[in-house]
Parts: C-alpha cells; sequence; structure tokens
C-alpha cells in the first residue's frame, strides 16, 4: 500500500517532486535559510512542471529572486508590531482585533507579508500567552469583531480552534469571529466535519475569509471543503493578493472571481502586494491594479467585483485604491465615467 504524499518541506523534496534542480540548489539554500517552505500535496499536484512561470509554483515554489531585497522593503511591512499591545493580538483598528493563535501555515507564500516572523521555527503562543490576550480582548468593551489569523488557524486541530472559539463565545462584546485561511483550498481534507463544528460559536457570527490567488487553487476537492463550511451556516468571503505572473491580467483574475462567486465565496479584498522582503519580483504597480479593476467593472457580475486595497506600510491600515470614476469638470459639474469609458453628466442636462 502506497504511502499518502507529504507535504513538500525541504529543497531536497522538491527536487524530488520535480518543481526544483539541483542546478539552482546554491542559491536556492539561501533561501530556506531564510523562509520557511511548505507546499502541500494538493499544490503540488496543480504545478505545471512544463511551464516555467506556473503561476501555482510562482506562488509557493522558493525563487533565487527572494535573495534580492529591495531599500523599501521592511521585515514587517504593515505594521504590526506597533499595535501589539500583548503577544499575539493586534489592535490596529478601533472595533476589531487580529488574533494571530499560530505562526504555522499548511503552505508558506513565498509573497508573505509576515515571511520573517512565521514558520515551523516560530515560537507559538504560550497558555499563558494566549490567556493574555483573551483577557485583553474580554476588557476592552469596543472590540466588535475578533479576526484569527497567524499563521493559519485552520492547521490547528478541532479540539484547539474549539477551546478558542468558545472562550470567544463567552465575551459578550465580541459578536464576530472572522477566520482568515488557506486551508480549504491547499488542503482541503482538513475541512472535516469535526473542524467546521468547532469554528460555530453560540450567539456569534462567524465568517470564513479564503486566501486564493489563481482559480486552479479551488479544486473539486476544495470546492467541497468550502461548500461544507457554507452548507453548516458559515458564510465565506475571499481574499487575494495581485501577484506578477500569477493573476495580473483581467482573464485570469476575472476567472477567479467567478470562481469563488460559483463557491458562494463573495470577493472581499484584493491587496496590492506588500513590502516584503525579496517580493518586489511578484509586485505589480498600483496603476496596473486600477487597470485590471476597470476592466472588471461593468464585464463582470458586481458579486465578483473585490475592493483594491493597500495596507499602507507602518502600519496605519487599509486604504481603497481602486479607479475613480468621479470627477468635476471646469464648470464645477459633476462628471461620471461608465464602465465603457465614457463621461456622463450628473445630474444630466435637461
Amino acid at each position: 500500500m502506497n504511502a499518502a504524499p507529504k507535504t513538500l518541506r525541504h529543497l531536497t523534496d522538491c527536487e524530488t517532486a520535480g518543481l526544483t534542480n539541483a542546478r539552482k540548489r546554491a542559491a536556492l539554500e539561501k533561501v530556506a535559510a531564510q523562509y520557511a517552505i511548505a507546499i502541500t500535496p494538493a499544490m503540488a499536484e496543480l504545478v505545471d512542471r512544463t511551464d516555467p512561470n506556473d503561476p501555482i509554483a510562482r506562488q509557493f515554489v522558493p525563487d533565487a529572486a527572494e535573495l534580492e531585497t529591495q531599500p523599501e522593503e521592511r521585515a514587517d511591512p504593515i505594521g504590526d508590531h506597533a499595535h501589539s499591545p500583548v503577544e499575539g493580538v493586534v489592535h490596529r483598528y478601533p472595533d476589531r482585533v487580529l488574533l494571530k493563535l499560530t505562526h504555522v501555515c499548511a503552505v508558506y507564500c513565498r509573497f508573505c507579508f509576515r515571511r520573517e516572523m512565521i514558520g515551523p521555527s516560530a515560537a507559538p503562543l504560550t497558555q499563558k500567552q494566549l490567556d493574555d490576550a483573551l483577557d485583553y480582548i474580554a476588557t476592552h468593551r469596543e472590540i466588535w469583531e475578533v479576526v484569527l489569523t497567524g499563521g493559519d488557524p485552520l492547521v490547528l486541530s478541532a479540539r484547539r480552534l474549539k477551546q478558542v472559539m468558545s472562550r470567544l463565545a463567552a465575551i459578550a462584546h465580541v459578536k464576530v469571529i472572522r477566520v482568515h485561511s488557506r486551508v480549504p483550498a491547499v488542503d482541503p481534507g482538513r475541512i472535516t466535519p469535526e473542524l467546521v463544528r468547532a469554528l460555530k460559536a453560540k450567539g456569534k457570527a462567524t465568517y470564513v475569509v479564503l486566501h486564493a490567488n489563481h482559480a486552479r487553487e479551488l479544486t473539486e476537492a476544495a470546492r467541497e471543503a468550502c461548500a461544507r463550511l457554507v452548507d453548516a451556516g458559515i458564510p465565506m468571503l475571499s481574499q487575494s493578493v495581485l501577484l506578477a505572473g500569477v493573476n495580473d491580467d483581467p482573464q485570469t483574475l476575472g476567472m477567479l472571481m467567478r470562481a469563488l462567486v460559483e463557491c458562494r465565496i463573495k470577493p472581499y479584498y484584493l491587496h496590492h502586494g506588500d513590502l516584503a522582503p525579496g517580493t518586489s519580483h511578484l509586485r505589480t504597480s498600483i496603476e496596473q491594479g486600477q487597470r485590471l479593476m476597470r476592466a472588471l467593472r461593468g464585464r463582470l457580475s458586481g458579486l465578483c467585483q473585490p475592493a483594491y486595497v493597500l495596507d499602507i506600510p507602518g502600519g496605519h491600515g487599509k486604504s481603497p485604491i481602486g479607479p475613480n470614476y468621479f470627477s468635476r469638470d471646469e464648470t464645477g459639474r459633476a462628471q461620471i465615467e461608465d464602465f465603457n469609458g465614457e463621461i456622463h453628466c450628473y445630474p444630466p442636462a435637461t
């Protein structure tokens, strides 16, 4: 009986799987020394080995370009540390906090904005640190929403997740729990009925936000995993990152958004790439992102339209950076541009 495929965690694993080769070993060893590697069987199977620019490989397979750091890049590009009152909590916005339960992920994305903070060698939260984090949430009554992140919270056992959800359920002023994860797509077998039950918190609205960047990630198994969540009454949203060579053309991005909606997942955010070290080869320009959003507007259903956002470096939060369709002419009259690029006065001339 053949053993089940295992997650690729080392360069030798990647070479054996045909994702890298020995000629690149010297440079990739330097990458592996800095940034964690993990490619699940589901994602390794999707990679087209005949395509040197395969969009799945670009997301997960280590690349020597990661050794090139630009002056503007930074270890904490969105300023988590500046807004962390206790270990494991980021309180950037008045009514919500991030609760970083783990520093481990099922896969390690080559563009990750927390790549300096996560990985198997990162220390997990101790029980005292988790208690302190939950106490912070309990004593700050302005916190209406808790976002479980990390790392990836869905790598935790159902038992562990249930414990955290139960403690959050006991905090009266917390009304919404949002779980950010790649797991339903990259390791769909983990979305078991037991784990789905663990995500339900009595009296709270639970949302799961799936991170997916290419329509191919939504395999049949991934769609079934998402359906288990949605059918259990857990609404799903998505977040994607705009990535050069992955989804930076209208057709590819549109296919992703449509695939998500077909899975009953509402596209939520399209993130501009953060200034994480060694990721410049995967970043686009903001102007390119705005052109892509214009290409989606009016040509795809409103259900398929995410908000294009930038996390301002330094911890200043997200801002929408999508294209603007409103202006005024030289007389001060309002003008609105339609999805075909035509300009209309508002209110219309009588």
